[in-house]
């Protein structure tokens, strides 16, 4: 019997596909890195019965990156970035899902692949295809690879999908490789230039990058383009008359609209009232409609949450992936907003009727159902849809409003139009011309099932009679001023974005999350986008220098080509060197001129050398050094001119300790009393003296073989969870003592209260690690006997049992250590944690593998 390797995008996808494919009957196997395989028998094309094996991966496999000779921001030029190296490097090298793949593909015959069916997809089955290359014979063979096409998780289209099984689009994949590429070269030789060059300059920059992207920039342009206008708005004042007339009164509009001359608006209101009556010229009627709604694409998905619930677009297309996933709805990345004419829309009706939210909405529209409009066909996907009947009780609140917007708008499409009668009277005074309009609802057609659309009140129809006077009961000059335009909203932004090919469907929430995230932007009540100082600043220094780098023109070309090469139509290799030569000679310029948007920060923020406050003494010249705590926090010394990045968190002077290789003070950093701390030498930190010693460590990873708060002195044992870390005591915040390891967020508290702790030369002989020496107070003591010091170890001393007690490392506030380029999280909740006992900690030492001697681990490590 051949064997068939099926894989999916997510692991809940898999696990979907595999009980609609095996009707069921599937058996599920556990994998270590959260994918599971999921196994059973049928039948497959031409092959008979076969032996189905469906598995997953999380996203993407590979990521793009630069070679490791290229990734350094101190000793690489940025503009060497455009040319240099690239390679691809798992995403999540924990995860190991190369190996776990090619694990999974021994004996198989067959590929069958699951992805997402959109660009980003195509490209992940390539990443799958070369992972199994060596394991699948001819894995790029037609007749060895297959591609699956579906919309929805839904039986009819699951099998489906597996009956007309086409091939991966090795053109749509390029495209993404190109934009990679293109977003990864651009971008990072921006970033790094200007990250170093004004966080160099200024201490109130409040971000850990200054970033640029060609799609985020644009995307902050138009923001920064609405905030100018307003800013530049001067506002005129204007007259216009009201008429009052009739029994019962009705005001009257102006036709003029309005005049900008006072004078002259003097001049018109007393011409009028010189009439005492006025003509009814005309009473006219006609039915007005409204039109129902397009079938849902992601855009328009987008919009509505964010203007109408309140949900940003981030957020917005995560917890549509979810009801995707699971699957309620279908597949909700697609530019199409009409429906194939295949398309069972009755089917899909009678799936909401049985619904205690909107079921009878349901019922009525199946009785008078109504034909959709017409949209585009984009030939992606079909619209969203509902797929699944849900109640409110499955969901947390937003996801529920999510689904039920989707549900609802999908009734609207095949709903009647909105009717309405308006009625218009027009009446002459003399030259001028007044107008009044009343609206009464005939059918509420769509708005029946989408409430918030609803008509409103019926207004009272004129009561005038074509071809009477009618008596003037006042007229009125009132003065107003234009007002300034509104700041853009997530929603308009959004339709900016699309209008302007300024991103795809997949990642306009993401840009608009970045440049949020980046302080550029802040979202204020309503979804509205206010700039900050550091996002205009930026955008008008782009503009002073090359307004092609902030205008969506370049990138919309960018997106044209990248378009060309997923048709076919472009060739992968010339359109790259295209855009990266462009670029490339953008960023040479850009650099030459950067003295002209200095200009501008110089005159929004502070010089580093008045930012802060003074800290700790520079090993190079002992004066003070300026703690500057916002994005990112450093330390400045104006003598030396040097910057020296800090972790961000709680960051101290740690008593009148110095690093005995230069001379700095050394800091403690804390998250918080439950979180990570340790000792760390700012220059140490920056500069690691030893090789093994990793960037942005603190003491408790230095190889110092004599300095009192190395990893030499106070490393205990090796971590009791992860493979690489080293237990070290931490004593910055004595009298409250602790274990942490170096690398993961593993924390040992012991020995509240004691006085001294002190890590000794021998080890133990059960578990190999070192033992310590602990001493209390007399009236202090915790020992049970009562005694003031006692030597052991931490681990198997039954002496310290009750005073040790293992949990992860909770900050008090999230934390992000390292450098602008970004690195590991300082400190978190991890994944399953718990309090324990001292227990737990021997437990998963004499669990896991032997301890090894801490002495011979970091033998190696001295200099």
């Amino acid at each position: 019997m051949k064997n068939v390797l099926m894989v999916a995008e997510k692991p809940s996808l898999a696990a979907s596909l595999a009980s609609i494919l095996s009707n069921g009957r599937c058996t599920v196997k556990r994998g270590n890195n959260g994918c599971s395989t999921h196994e059973w028998s049928g039948h497959f094309r031409h092959e008979g019965n076969v032996h189905f094996r469906m598995t997953s991966v999380c996203g993407h496999v590979m990521s793009l990156d630069f070679i490791s000779k290229y990734t350094s921001w101190d000793k690489v030029d940025p503009v060497e970035l455009f040319d240099c190296p690239t390679e691809k490097k798992e995403c999540t090298p924990k995860q190991q899902m190369r190996t776990f793949l090619a694990h999974e593909a021994r004996g198989c015959d067959y590929l069958v692949l699951w992805l997402d069916c959109d660009k980003e997809g195509e490209n992940i089955c390539f990443e799958v295809m070369d992972a199994v290359q060596h394991v699948i014979h001819n894995v790029y063979s037609h007749s060895v690879t297959y591609r699956a096409h579906f919309s929805a998780i839904t039986d009819k289209d699951i099998k489906g999908a597996m009956e007309t099984l086409g091939h991966p689009n090795e053109n749509e994949a390029k495209s993404v490789d190109a934009r990679q590429e293109l977003d990864l070269r651009i971008g990072c030789a921006f970033t790094r230039f200007q990250t170093k060059f004004f966080q160099g300059r200024y201490g109130d920059l409040d971000s850990s990058l200054i970033s640029y992207g060609p799609c985020q920039t644009p995307t902050l342009g138009f923001c920064v383009k609405r905030h100018d206008d307003i800013q530049l708005f001067k506002p005129e004042t204007f007259w216009y008359l009201q008429l009052l007339a009739g029994q019962p009164e009705c005001t009257l509009e102006w036709a003029r609209g309005r005049v900008f001359k006072k004078d002259i608006a003097i001049m018109l209101l007393n011409r009028v009232k010189e009439h005492k009556e006025a003509t009814v010229e005309s009473v006219s009627s006609k039915e007005s409609f409204k039109s129902k709604p397009q079938a849902l694409n992601t855009v328009e998905l987008m919009r509505i949450c964010s203007s109408g619930l309140g949900i940003g677009p981030y957020q917005a297309m995560q917890l549509a992936e979810r009801l995707y996933t699971q699957g309620y709805i279908s597949y909700p990345r697609t530019e199409t907003n009409q429906y194939p004419e295949n398309f069972d829309l009755h089917a899909t009706l009678r799936v909401l009727q049985p619904s205690s939210e909107f079921g009878d909405e349901a019922r009525a529209i199946a009785s008078d159902f109504q034909s959709p409009r017409k949209g585009k066909d984009a030939g992606d996907h079909p619209p969203i849809t509902p797929m699944k009947l849900a109640n409110r009780n499955d969901f947390d609140r937003d996801t529920w409003r999510v689904y039920d917007f989707i549900c609802r708008h999908f009734m609207g499409t095949i709903s009647r139009d909105l009717k309405y009668r308006t009625t218009t009277a027009k009446l002459r005074v003399g030259i001028e011309n007044f107008s009044c309009t009343a609206n009464v609802l005939i059918d509420a057609g769509f708005t029946k099932v989408m409430t918030w659309q609803a008509f409103g009140r019926d207004e009272p129809n004129p009561p005038f009679v074509q071809g009477t006077t009618v008596a003037i009961n006042d007229v009125r000059l009132t003065e107003s001023q234009t007002g300034p335009p509104d700041y853009l909203t997530e929603a308009e932004l959004i339709t900016l974005m699309e209008q302007h090919g300024i991103g795809t469907d997949a990642s306009i929430p993401v840009h608009i999350n970045n440049i949020c995230q980046r302080n550029y932007v802040r979202i204020e009540t309503g979804r509205k986008l206010i700039p900050t100082t550091l996002g205009i600043v930026l955008v008008h220094g782009y503009q002073k220098i090359d307004p092609e780098l902030v205008l969506p023109t370049m990138r919309s070309e960018v997106e044209r080509m990248l378009t060309l090469i997923a048709k076919g139509s472009a060739d992968f290799n010339d359109v790259r060197r295209h855009a990266i030569k462009i670029f490339k000679l953008k960023f040479m310029y850009f650099v030459q001129n950067i003295a002209s948007m200095d200009m501008l920060f110089e005159s929004s923020f502070s010089p580093l050398a008045e930012s802060g406050k003074a800290h700790s003494r520079c090993g190079k010249c002992r004066r003070y050094m300026k703690y500057i705590q916002t994005k990112p926090a450093r330390l400045y010394c104006s003598h030396c001119d040097e910057n020296y990045t800090l972790p961000n968190g709680n960051v101290k002077v740690y008593r009148e300790f110095k690093c005995p290789l230069d001379d700095f003070g050394l800091l403690a950093f804390s998250t918080g009393v439950k979180g990570r701390s340790f000792p760390f030498c700012p220059y140490c930190y920056n500069h690691p003296p030893f090789r093994d010693m990793p960037k942005f460590g603190g003491c408790n990873t230095c190889t110092h073989p004599t300095c009192p708060h190395s990893l030499n002195t106070l490393g205990i044992s090796t971590c009791v969870e992860c493979e690489t870390g080293v237990l070290v005591l931490d004593s910055t915040l004595s009298p409250t003592w602790k274990l942490g390891c170096n690398r993961c967020d593993v924390i040992i508290n012991c020995f509240k209260g004691a006085t001294k702790i002190t890590v000794e030369d021998t080890k133990c002989s059960d578990c190999g690690a070192q033992l310590v020496n602990v001493v209390y107070k007399s009236d202090k003591s915790k020992f049970k006997d009562g005694s003031e010091e006692k030597s052991g170890c931490i681990f198997c001393s039954n002496d310290f049992s009750h005073l040790v007690e293992k949990h992860r490392a909770v900050a008090s506030r999230q934390v992000r250590s390292g450098a602008p380029r970004g690195g590991a999280a300082g400190g978190g909740a991890g994944p399953g944690a718990a309090g324990g006992a001292a227990g737990n900690a021997r437990g998963g030492r004499h669990g896991g593998r032997p301890p090894k001697d801490k002495m011979a681990q970091l033998a190696a490590y001295f200099v």
